[in-house]
């Protein structure tokens, strides 16, 4: 049966349950299709139950009435892949979408006839009603209503003060044929929202589209405290401005709504002349942040990072060249997401998985649940705390987290009461410290059994899954809180502390219940993913999915680690002898052809003089070099036998201003240095750089430029360093369930 979707004033029902999406932003046309089925399968193995994609309209129609869904454009099969690996679908249909592409997504040529875009025009909406009728068309039998896994859309993007047109939009649409259970526009920005389309937010650590001259921008801190606002009036503002000349107007609260999010920052692009370095503990920070705050949505912009298209004008990407007040790289588009431009796995995916399979556990609770803020100013001084509750249960949430730049300090004698509608809970049940850095969300009166419940943790809840007649609950320490469990039952509530150090080993036996808590490294390391006919936990070094049954391991080292609970039998290459260890069934793995190999390292290359700084653009920023003659120029010499693994990076650990990379004249990549290694993705291109060679331009940084980098980064010389060039092989180990 087709699922029964809804919106309800507080959250989405499926099938008449509250339902919790996470939700995370994949471009498959800036994606290699040939990737598509890696990139989706981490994206579900990291919890996620939905995907969200832009259609950008200059992929499909790079000339007037001439539609293209060929090759990485094939919006249909990237859809249908999506439902293969069990992942619903948003299509953001645009017409105008931004996403840092040029003209927002518009092609040139409906640029150039110069019509009054994003109105109601009739021209230009018989432009639209062409484009969104071939668009619907790929989508045919793949909503929900139907079937399939569409059960969103999306139109236009940061439009703030044209409802009438958001409303015809979407009247267009189903007057084609679109029928989905979800509409959406984007609400931040004091956007007007008609009735008809549900308004979601987003919400950034920090923000490539801010002047050089600012530290942190204004709306950064207040993401990494418990808030009911829900609007950021200064996300897209440099848009308003350039383009429209006005300022956003107050900010909409839409309390009837859910409190939805569609671009939760999963990274940050970077800009010519803003480069912000967002860590993994932002990104997760900020996403619980957001759960503390009442979010019944989680929706992450980007989740999986892609490269920006070429087209008929050259690299499609945003420029000064097209009006932008910003110019970003020609190519990369890897945003620092929890998988990179190439497939890279990044901690954040695995701090976030950690959210999210608590999401998929007790997301039907939390969502209903409404959101008590206690602490939360912008007093770095205070305590910053939430409750979720239903008046029976709940989360409380607790933070000392703010980036780098502006810590928060830790907590002493931390101790809170919490009401409930039959006595209070007080947690923990004596004072204890919140280091600085942290955030948690610890459960209170969580049910374990009929007669048994969890009264309190200082440990926050993973998962729970079962193990025959007994459930194993997963619980997660964290660093530098001793964990302390009340479990309360027919004999009143006892405290117990755990003897045994968090870990794969620590278990607790309880009545008709087994606990299991975790250390953050094996938390980090936790999986829960269909495998021999059930549910399993699975704990791994390497990444790892599913797909057509087997376990898909990408190790990039020679050893790895893979344990599987319950135990079964696993087959593959490289795998040792079992070995029964507690609760885990463990194998080491063995693959000779992955790891890391240094093919130079601590080089000062020659190069000439920075190019002159230039400005452009709508708000005079700094434009990005077009002047590569006093590059340093280094050719990279990739051994024969460096391209033999599923995936070859090339990554640069350098400093400078902007490199570029040619492979037989053409090039493969560019970056912006910011203070991250720089990859490549050598494997489509393994043969032209075997016979012709690699070669890297690197123009040397330039302190009085002005160019915005992080504090962590800034203090480096003047000119071109690079610490290491390496060769990364990235496997794909298939490991076979045991058959009978």
């Amino acid at each position: 049966m087709n699922p029964e979707i809804a919106v309800t004033a507080g959250w989405l029902e499926r099938d008449g349950r509250p339902w919790f999406p996470v939700t995370g932003e994949i471009h498959y046309s800036r994606t290699r299709r040939e990737r598509w089925p890696e990139i989706l399968g981490h994206a579900r193995a990291g919890g996620l139950d939905s995907i969200a994609t832009y259609v950008f309209w200059n992929a499909h129609e790079p000339e007037p009435g001439r539609f293209r869904w060929d090759g990485n454009r094939d919006l249909r099969a990237f859809i249908e892949l999506a439902a293969e690996h069990g992942l619903g679908v948003v299509v953001r249909l645009g017409p105008w979408a931004h996403g840092e592409s040029r003209h927002g997504g518009f092609p040139d040529w409906l640029v150039e006839r110069d019509l009054p875009t994003r109105t109601n025009d009739p021209a230009y909406l018989e432009l639209v009603r062409a484009f969104y009728t071939e668009t619907i068309a790929q989508l045919a039998g793949l909503t929900v209503g139907e079937g399939g896994p569409v059960f969103a859309a999306q139109v236009d993007n940061e439009l703030y003060d044209r409802p009438d047109h958001l409303a015809a939009l979407r009247d267009l649409a189903e007057g084609i044929g679109l029928r989905v259970p979800i509409w959406t526009a984007t609400g931040w920005g004091g956007a007007q929202v008609p009735d008809s389309l549900m308004p979601v937010y987003g919400a950034y650590a920090d923000g490539f589209w801010d002047d050089s001259e600012t530290e942190w921008p204004a709306f950064g801190p207040i993401h990494f405290r418990y808030s009911e606002v829900r609007d950021n009036l200064t996300v897209g503002a440099d848009l308003r401005e350039a383009l429209d000349g006005v300022e956003a107007g107050a900010a909409q609260t839409r309390p009837e709504q859910p409190f939805a999010t569609c671009e939760l920052g999963g990274g940050m692009h970077v800009a010519y002349h803003r480069r912000p370095l967002v860590t993994p503990e932002d990104v997760a920070a900020l996403a619980l942040a957001k759960l503390g705050s009442g979010s019944v949505w989680q929706g992450f912009y980007m989740y999986a990072g892609g490269t920006q298209r070429v087209g008929p004008h050259g690299t499609e990407q945003e420029s000064q060249a097209t009006g932008y007040p910003n110019d970003v790289p020609a190519l990369s588009y890897d945003f620092h997401a929890p998988i990179g431009e190439h497939g890279q796995i990044r901690p954040h995916h695995h701090l976030l998985r950690r959210q999210h399979l608590w999401l998929r556990e007790e997301g039907h609770r939390l969502a209903a649940m409404p959101t008590a803020i206690g602490g939360g100013s912008d007093d770095p001084e205070e305590l910053r705390w939430a409750v979720r509750s239903d008046g029976r249960s709940g989360y409380l949430f607790l933070t000392t987290y703010q980036p780098p730049k502006r810590p928060l300090a830790a907590q002493p004698g931390v101790q809170l009461t919490v009401g409930f509608e039959d006595g209070p809970v007080t947690v923990p049940s004596r004072p204890m410290d919140l280091p600085a850095g942290v955030s948690v969300a610890w459960p209170l009166r969580y049910r374990l059994t009929p007669g048994l419940e969890l009264r309190s943790a200082t440990a926050q809840l993973v998962t729970r899954i079962a193990d025959g007649e007994v459930d194993l609950v997963v619980l997660a320490a964290t660093d530098g809180v001793p964990v302390e469990l009340v479990i309360d039952g027919a004999t009143g509530p006892r405290v117990i502390e755990p003897d045994c150090a968090p870990g794969p080993a620590c278990t607790i036996e309880l009545p008709g219940i087994r606990l299991l808590v975790l250390d953050e490294a094996g938390a980090n390391r936790l999986y829960r993913l269909p495998f021999a006919g059930r549910e399993r936990l699975v704990l791994s070094d390497a990444p790892v999915y599913t797909g057509e049954g087997d376990l898909v391991v990408h190790p990039d080292k020679h050893r790895c680690t893979v344990a599987v609970f319950p135990p079964t039998g696993l087959h593959g290459e490289g795998l040792g002898e079992p070995r029964d260890e507690g609760l885990w069934r463990t194998w080491d793995l063995t693959v000779p052809d992955a790891g890391t190999t240094t093919l130079m390292s601590d080089l000062h290359p020659v190069h000439g003089g920075a190019p002159e700084p230039r400005r452009g653009g709508p708000m005079d920023r700094l434009s990005a070099p077009d002047d590569y003659s006093g590059a340093a120029r280094v050719r990279v010499d990739v051994p024969d036998d460096a391209c033999t693994t599923d995936r070859t990076l090339l990554r640069v650990k350098w400093s400078g201003d902007v490199a570029r990379a040619f492979a037989g004249g053409e090039l493969i990549g560019d970056h912006f240095w910011h203070g991250r290694a720089w990859d490549l993705d050598l494997t489509p291109h393994a043969e032209t750089i075997a016979a012709e060679g690699l070669v890297l331009e690197l123009l040397p940084w330039q302190r009085e430029t002005g160019v915005w980098v992080d504090p962590a980064v800034r203090d480096i010389p003047d000119g071109v360093a690079i610490d290491a060039v390496e060769v990364i092989g990235v496997a794909k180990i298939r490991l076979r369930p045991e058959t009978a």
